[in-house]
């Protein structure tokens, strides 16, 4: 049982690069300030995978998981935070530190499980 929501950070290598380390840092930071259990970062490489958010919402969903944080938009295809996403989950990016809620959306998916 957690006492705190949980969160996933979330990740592109292609966009991190050298900062990679210094954004899973940032990620981590502000799921703690946020009060969020962090359970870890899905690191996706474009070169040898596919349908990252598959598994963002996959992981999300066996974690019970409240939030997927990620250090900007820019970690998402064409700069821009999914909305099929974020009825699923809160997301929240570091640079600009910025959430796009579930509830603001209307659309919030619940888990019948």
């Amino acid at each position: 049982m957690r006492y705190r929501p949980a969160a996933l950070g979330y990740l592109r290598t292609d966009v991190s690069g050298v900062s990679q380390l210094w954004d899973e840092h940032q990620i981590r930071s502000l799921a703690t300030r946020l009060g969020y259990d962090f359970c870890g970062t899905i690191v996706f490489d474009p070169r040898t995978e596919q349908h990252p958010l598959a598994r963002v919402r996959n992981q999300a969903r066996r974690l019970r998981a409240e939030a997927v944080i990620t250090p900007s938009p820019n970690h998402f295809a064409n700069g821009t935070v999914p909305g099929d996403l974020v009825k699923q989950l809160d997301v929240i990016t570091v640079n600009p530190e910025a959430t796009y809620a579930r509830w603001s959306t209307g659309l919030v998916e619940t888990d019948q499980s």
